[in-house]
């Protein structure tokens, strides 16, 4: 019997939620690893604030982003990738190329293996 590797396991507890591997990769696109609330709301469309606000604050949890509040009124708040959350968007990279060789997205959105 072959054991899965807990890491890799936990690896995929976390990249595995919907939104979180997405929005690792958009903040690691953004200037200096950073993007405000309404940035991040506007590129994905189809996620609700509330939904984005939990996914925003479950990767808090896990110490991949750090929220940065600036200012009394208004108050700006922006989204930062820590450290660890950076490493993990560069292992992400080699997934991205992979899926650039492999998979093809068709108009409608869905995906077909090569």
């Amino acid at each position: 019997m072959i054991n899965i590797c807990p890491y890799i396991e936990a690896s995929f507890q976390i990249l595995g939620r919907k939104w979180n591997g997405q929005i690792i990769h958009f903040l690691s696109l953004c200037k200096d690893n950073t993007s405000h609330f309404s940035e991040i709301k506007r590129d994905f469309s189809s996620i609700t604030s509330r939904a984005l606000s939990l996914k925003l604050s479950e990767l808090m949890e896990y110490g991949l982003i750090d929220k940065m509040v600036v200012g009394v009124s208004p108050v700006v708040i922006s989204y930062k990738l820590t450290e660890k959350g950076q490493e993990l968007a560069n292992a992400l990279q080699p997934i991205q190329e992979w899926a650039q060789h492999y998979i093809t997205i068709e108009n409608t959105g869905e995906e077909k293996l090569k």
